[in-house]
């Protein structure tokens, strides 16, 4: 599998990242480890939890998500060559929440244990703490990174103001810099007003800060939980309209065209965009990961990208009445 950089730094992960907030909690440890063995064996070094994963499912506390990849990495000897990212900032029991200097250093130090590791590839900050001043965050998270405890900072769930004006803190004290974007991003586009609770979508405002200040853009959520491609699942209600049934014809269009499943040509047009973007996959079932991973092999014409990205547009629509 090919592998990227992240941001300015020489941090260097697979070109697909593996979710992992049900793995070892829905998804029990025996399939936990085919879903990891299966991304790994197909090149994958990429894998993103949080420590709170997956406290919001019925029995589990939090932690489990972390736990469960430690003890796969520990069985299968292969620390060395994986890339974990994990996060911090939602509460869950036994952590308030935030990202408080003591905070930050409790939670870094509870993943690691649950890791089983001495290092976290790349840290981020879950979701904003307007109660804890930017200069305490960001002193925290550099005091982890010249422990050699993180090597990469990153923000998910932030607004790109507030990740303009941390790392504009961390420029004038000296301090590590955010160098990774994590948000929510997919091929539809969300209706105007649409609300997602703490998670906030890419925007091309985004897209072309992180772009003009080298920064990678990681994106979550990709396939909508197979609304794409189940009859039994909808398309959520935050975009579901006009526009999104003309993005749908697209894709199959181009799935067709390109013999591939609408899933992978949603993870081609997100890895070939300008600035590209980063898919976080997912997938509880092994055919799931591998038709995932299949989209590597997807290569989409510039005409195909064109119809893609303007599918739905104002302006596409008045031009082909005309």
């Amino acid at each position: 599998m090919d592998k990227v950089k992240l941001g300015g730094t020489e941090v260097e992960v697979s070109a697909l990242c593996y979710g992992t907030d049900l793995i070892g909690s829905r998804v029990g440890e025996t399939q936990s480890y085919r879903l990891l063995d299966v991304f790994a064996d197909n090149g994958g070094t990429f894998i993103d939890t949080g420590n709170f994963y997956a406290s919001w499912y019925p029995g589990c506390v939090g932690g489990e998500s972390e736990s469960t990849i430690g003890r796969w990495m520990a069985a299968r000897g292969n620390r060395a060559r994986m890339a974990i990212s994990t996060k911090l900032g939602f509460d869950y029991p036994g952590c308030e929440g935030g990202l408080s200097a003591s905070e930050i250093e409790s939670e870094c130090n509870k993943s690691l244990q649950r890791l089983q590791t001495d290092y976290i590839d790349v840290y981020y900050a879950h979701r904003d703490d307007f109660d804890t001043p930017l200069e305490e965050t960001m002193e925290a998270f550099h005091r982890l990174t010249t422990a050699g405890k993180v090597r990469v900072l990153g923000a998910s769930n932030l607004w790109i103001w507030r990740v303009a004006e941390a790392n504009m803190v961390a420029a004038l004290r000296g301090l590590t810099p955010y160098s990774v974007v994590e948000q929510r991003y997919t091929y539809f586009r969300p209706r105007h007003g649409a609300d997602f609770g703490p998670q906030i979508c890419i925007s091309e405002d985004m897209k072309q800060f992180c772009d003009h200040h080298g920064m990678s853009l990681i994106a979550y959520s990709i396939l909508l939980q197979g609304a794409y491609s189940r009859d039994d699942r909808p398309v959520p209600a935050q975009f579901a309209g006009p526009e999104a049934d003309e993005r749908m014809q697209a894709l199959q269009s181009v799935a067709s065209e390109t013999k591939s499943t609408v899933n992978q040509v949603i993870i081609a047009w997100m890895r070939q965009s300008d600035p590209p973007v980063l898919p976080i996959i997912g997938g509880s079932k092994q055919e799931q990961v591998q038709e995932n991973l299949a989209a590597l092999e997807v290569e989409l014409s510039g005409d195909q990208m064109e119809h893609l990205t303007r599918a739905g547009d104002p302006d596409v629509k008045k031009a082909w009445l005309r």
